[in-house]
């Protein structure tokens, strides 16, 4: 199949891309140099025929990001969205449309199922992301209902995995444990983690996500999914685990309960996804974190430079 990927240079859209390509197929993997998505008509010279268009592309960041530019995700959200979904209904009604929703549009109050995806409100500090991505929802609904175009919406929990960016940019939660207690164990660096680490997180190793993406997309259409282990962790237990691969004290760790934690707990319901894959089963928890850790000491000039003196 001749496939087209935004976001196709960033943490997922690289794995995803890399797999479609050893499945064959003809890939057009785009950032935002080949593609400046807030610019109407960017997409106009990928002329395909595409036979499916993953949309990862999306402007924000981890940590405090969203809090520091509600206005701006709005905005950049906006457009970028609307250009892939006039570029589909305009240029390339024949393709399926596969695009990432986010687990924060779901209202905290409510179960984490996908019947809820557009009901409640979000956790505040992530409430214009929560609705970008819901409304980006919302157009796949309405293109297909007037036109009648082929979509899926897949829902990840927290990915992690060898892969993630190395620019500098904040991290999500998992990438700042590793690399705070690497310090530690390298430089004898503290370690403060934000919150008092009793917050519970869902994670599912990029590769697994991929390949469940890469099979719903050839099976299903019309459906939002969530895509997780369908298990959460407190902070305090992932730490626990990357401090014994490493060989860290766990004790010798700092909370720190001033910081911004996010949504006290937050896991995907997944009997949707168990029914339409029923073989899905994602990696053991520290086999993810240990390939994830040995990823990061192999880019240890980058990652874990040394201490200015």
């Amino acid at each position: 199949m001749k496939i087209l990927i935004t976001g196709g240079t960033g943490f997922l859209g690289t794995a995803l891309s890399r797999r479609l390509v050893e499945l064959g197929h003809d890939v057009t993997a785009l950032g935002s140099r080949q593609a400046d998505l807030r610019v109407p008509g960017s997409l106009d010279g990928f002329a395909g025929p595409f036979d499916q268009i993953y949309h990862l592309a999306a402007w924000t960041q981890a940590g405090d990001f969203c809090l520091r530019h509600p206005g701006e995700q709005w905005l950049i959200n906006q457009r970028l969205n609307t250009t892939v979904l006039e570029w589909w209904q305009q240029r390339q009604p024949q393709a399926k449309l596969i695009s990432m929703g986010t687990s924060c549009s779901y209202a905290p109050d409510r179960p984490l199922v996908e019947t809820e995806y557009l009901n409640g409100q979000p956790i505040d500090s992530l409430f214009t992301y929560a609705h970008t991505k819901r409304m980006l929802h919302v157009g796949q609904l309405s293109l297909q209902k007037q036109f009648g175009l082929r979509w899926l919406t897949l829902v990840p929990s927290t990915l992690y995995g060898p892969g993630y960016h190395t620019d500098g940019r904040q991290m999500h939660f998992i990438f700042d444990l590793i690399r705070k207690i690497l310090r530690a164990q390298l430089y004898g660096e503290e370690v403060v983690l934000w919150g008092d680490g009793r917050q519970r997180r869902e994670l599912v190793h990029v590769g697994d996500f991929v390949e469940a993406a890469v099979a719903l997309a050839g099976t299903v259409e019309g459906e939002l999914v969530n895509v997780g282990a369908g298990e959460e962790f407190s902070i305090r237990h992932f730490a626990e685990l990357i401090c014994s691969e490493v060989g860290y004290d766990p004790a010798r760790i700092r909370y720190d309960t001033t910081r911004y934690v996010g949504a006290t707990s937050k896991c995907l319901e997944v009997t949707k996804l168990r029914q339409l894959l029923p073989g899905f089963q994602p990696r053991p928890l520290r086999d993810g974190l240990r390939s994830t850790i040995a990823w990061f000491r192999e880019h240890e000039a980058k990652l874990l430079p040394k201490p200015a003196p």
